[in-house]
Order: structure tokens, then sequence, then C-alpha cells
């Protein structure tokens, strides 16, 4: 009963971090400086002197001189070069940046009690962190009152329900226990299975009669009007073996 009377998927929980309910003053709210170590030290109170451990010095640096495996240069003794000392010109140095010095009008002694005065502790008021933004916590709207009608009534028993399911193919009165095919089932069969066989007989296709396919013109590709000009042409050359036409010639 007490799981069923709750709405939602919420229920109720520690919470995982701090809440604001559960402290009676802001508490971890201000942040006061602390009295411990020597950075961002309480300026209010003593603080004692801080000591740093220093590095390790190296040890006696080894021999790394060139050895007999470089040329010196003719003239070069145990002092140096020999000869006339040379001297070289230089360019004229750069002037030195002058040092930025603050004035007198740039320190603000008023604002140095808290660091010269010994002075009460104060507090300063800041925003709320983001760490309330991680807290799952149901609003009004997740409250709803449980329902009155229903098998579901907090604090009181319900009537038995029933459901009407629709009709099943199985266990009802025109369930088919024997499975017998219907007449419709059966296909029907040919006589030619059973039967002699009677001739059968295709009909094809009309064939084309034999013709002449040729594109041939009509009677208006003719134009009586446009006729050529008469001319006289060349006949071919006869053989002179031919016999020459001998025609009877009257006396």
């Amino acid at each position: 009963m007490a799981e069923e009377g709750w709405v939602g998927s919420w229920r109720p929980h520690r919470p995982r971090g701090p809440i604001a309910a559960l402290y009676t003053s802001p508490g971890p709210k201000y942040g006061l400086p602390t009295n411990v170590g020597y950075r961002l030290h309480d300026p209010s109170r003593v603080r004692a002197p801080a000591y740093s451990f220093g590095l390790r010095g190296e040890g006696r640096p080894e021999d790394r001189s060139p050895g007999p495996a470089y040329l010196l240069p003719p003239g070069t003794t145990v002092r140096g070069k020999n000869g006339t000392p040379a001297y070289s010109i230089y360019s004229r140095p750069r002037d030195l940046t002058p040092f930025l010095v603050p004035g007198p009008g740039c320190y603000s002694p008023e604002r140095a009690e808290r660091v010269a005065f010994p002075t009460a502790p104060a507090c300063s008021l800041r925003s709320r962190t983001r760490q309330g933004s991680t807290f799952l916590t149901p609003g009004p709207a997740a409250y709803r009152l449980p329902p009155m009608l229903g098998p579901k009534v907090v604090g009181k028993s319900s009537a038995p329900n029933y459901s009407m399911p629709g009709r099943s193919a199985i266990g009802s009165f025109c369930e088919d226990l024997r499975k017998t095919p219907a007449p419709c089932t059966y296909r029907v069969v040919e006589a030619d299975v059973y039967k002699r066989r009677a001739p059968q007989y295709s009909m094809l296709a009309r064939n084309a009669l034999p013709g002449d396919n040729t594109a041939k013109p009509g009677p208006g590709a003719y134009n009586p009007q446009q006729s050529r000009p008469q001319g006289v042409t060349f006949g071919i050359r006869h053989s002179p073996y031919v016999a020459p036409l001998i025609v009877d010639v009257p006396d």
C-alpha cells in the first residue's frame, strides 16, 4: 500500500549534497581568510615566518677541454694572442630606460587600516554557487492527489474489476476441432489427367505477304510544269569490225 501512494518516479531519498534547508545560519556561504600558511593569510592575525628549502647545488664540474684535437692559430701563447693590442669601435649604446616609479598620488593610506591596525573579522556576501543546480528536488507540480475512483484508491478497499476481452478463435463455440478442409479447398483436376487427352492446336499470328517494301513516289511527287529541255546526246562508239548496213539500191 505504501508504494501505491506515490505518483510518478520520485521517491524520498537522502540529499546528495548539503542544501540550504539543513542550515539555520549562512554557514559555509561566507569565505573567511585562512590562518594557516603564508599566502592569503588573515591580515588581522599574527603570521609566523615561513622558510623554503633551497635547491641542491651542482657537483664539481667535469673538465671539458677540447684537448689536442684542435689546431690553435699561430702566435697563440699561454696568455693569449701574441702581438699589439687591437681595439674595435662600436656604436653608441642606447640610453637606459627610466624607472616608472609611482608618485605620491598613487598611494591610498586610508585603505591600509586592516593591514596596519588590528580589526575585527569582516564577512562579505557573495552570490549563490552552482552547486544548487545539481539538486533534483521535485517542484510543486510534481505532486498530485491520488484518485478516488478505480482499483488504486489509497486507504480504501476497492471492489473487484472485470474486463471484457475480444472474441478468441481458440476455445470458442465456432472452433473447428476436427480441422477438416472445406469443399472449396480442393483444386479442380483437369480431365486430360484421368481421360484420353484430346488433340490441342495452337493459333499462330498472321504472316505478312511478300512484296516490295521500297519507298516509291506518289502522284503528287511529280511536277509536269518543270520539264527538262530536249538536248543532243552522244551515242556509243561502234566497233570497226561490225559489218555495214547494205540496202538494196534500185538501178
